[in-house]
């Protein structure tokens, strides 16, 4: 493999998966407080209430990425740490953010900050949550507060982590909080995000930040198994839905207007899309990320409202039953170079969960996701060879966490994390990553 010498090498987290400390320092409840204790939402009711107890074992953790030789981290806020009631500017949640970032920087460790990985005030939802336009300008308050205190230890901003997921998980197929199943109200919910992605931009840049900004999108590459006209419509369908939904306002100031027409012909309203917005979500920004898993095999059906569904693959899977897909990573990048953009991206999100076991010696021989991690980092070492402008990547995750809907039941971490002791272990990944940033410094 072979990188450029400015490459960045990372890890990712976020606030709710890690942090713990619910009740602490003035955090408010978080809408997935709420949504882990309603039966049957999430695996066992497992919650965030401890999770990794990141909030306590910062240094512990942080310690771990030095040894492990990453130059930058990539974590989220906790927006119901920052304002917990309307109006509310909570200092002891901020100053939380202050230590560790200091801690970060005392160890010769870059940070990436991402103000929205789903963790949204109880309150901001009982005012309509991203359904609402007011909702914007909450999240414009939070973020400049954010730009404002946390500046100085901030190397790259990223406005929203995953809007398919903000939008598509928690309001059309219900498995996030808030748990809503209406694709009326997903479709809201996506514009009013990237709404408010393109004035905490704006806001960024009036305050005369240097520091770049960018935001972080869960595409996906879709194939079909078998050519035909039916499951081209419903590969175009999918790639809309998923893909073009998010690329096109960013890069095209435009909706893409087949998936509008799509929207719109079963009788949803579209009038929340006012003069001026889509220009605001087009402003320019600093970079992309990408958070990719897997490809995606679809095929047409009828009995769907988007005319497409999943199709069988026979490709092998990881835990959580995505197919391991390298190649198509490849596609993925040189399609968005193709369609959309120039701008330097980052690989916000790379991973795969397994069933990992600790050995009677203390040790997690996770070959698995060492060949997962191997097989993409050859992949972006690839992209970086011909000059697509990848500039770094980030293992997803640092540690076993809280897993949404899954709980604790999958596990992603580079770093094993016993539940019941919050005793960190080191699996063969991480050892794997650390020898090939070593590698590639040579």
């Amino acid at each position: 493999m072979k990188f450029n010498k400015d490459f960045l090498f990372g890890v990712a987290t976020s606030s709710y998966q890690i942090e713990g400390a619910a009740k602490e320092d003035g955090r408010c409840e978080s809408i997935w407080d709420g949504f882990c204790r309603q039966p049957g939402k999430v695996y066992m009711e497992h919650n965030g209430d401890v999770a990794c107890d990141h909030y306590h074992r910062y240094g512990e953790d942080i310690e771990l990425m030095r040894q492990l030789g990453v130059q930058v981290y990539r974590f989220s806020i906790a927006w119901p740490r920052i304002f917990s009631a309307e109006g509310q500017y909570n200092e002891k949640g901020m100053d939380f953010y202050k230590r560790m970032l200091k801690e970060l920087k005392s160890k010769g460790i870059k940070a990436a900050a991402t103000l929205y990985h789903w963790d949204m005030p109880v309150w901001v939802l009982e005012k309509g949550g991203w359904e609402s336009r007011e909702c914007v300008n909450y999240f414009v308050e939070y973020a400049k507060k954010c730009f404002e205190e946390l500046g100085e230890y901030v190397d790259f901003w990223i406005t929203h982590n995953e809007p398919y997921c903000a939008a598509y998980l928690s309001y059309y197929t219900g498995e996030h909080a808030p748990g809503v199943r209406d694709l009326a109200r997903a479709t809201k919910v996506i514009h009013h995000i990237m709404l408010s992605h393109g004035e905490a931009v704006r806001a960024y840049r009036r305050m005369g930040l240097l520091a770049p900004i960018g935001i972080a999108l869960n595409v996906q590459p879709g194939y079909i198994s078998e050519d035909t006209f039916l499951n081209r419509l419903a590969l175009n369908n999918y790639d809309g839905y998923t893909n073009r939904m998010f690329l096109d306002p960013l890069f095209k100031r435009s909706y893409p207007a087949d998936v509008l027409n799509l929207y719109a012909g079963a009788g949803r309203d579209l009038t929340y899309i006012k003069e001026g917005d889509l220009d605001i979500i087009g402003e320019p920004i600093d970079f992309l990320g990408i958070n990719f898993y897997s490809r995606h095999l679809v095929e047409y059906t009828p009995d769907n409202e988007l005319l497409f569904k999943s199709a069988r693959s026979d490709y092998p899977k990881t835990a959580m039953g995505w197919d391991v897909s390298p190649e198509e990573f490849m596609d993925l990048i040189e399609r968005i170079r193709k369609d959309y953009t120039d701008l330097p991206i980052y690989i916000t999100e790379n991973g795969s969960a397994w069933e990992d076991t600790v050995t009677p010696d203390g040790k997690i021989h996770d070959e698995k996701r060492v060949d997962y991690l191997v097989r993409h980092l050859e992949v972006v070492s690839r992209m970086v060879e011909k000059g697509l402008n990848v500039k770094g990547y980030f293992a997803w995750s640092l540690l076993d966490n809280f897993e949404w809907a899954f709980g604790y039941s999958r596990r992603f971490g580079l770093v094993y994390v016993d539940f019941d002791t919050l005793e960190r272990i080191p699996k063969d990944s991480y050892w794997k990553y650390k020898e090939i940033i070593e590698e590639s410094r040579k």
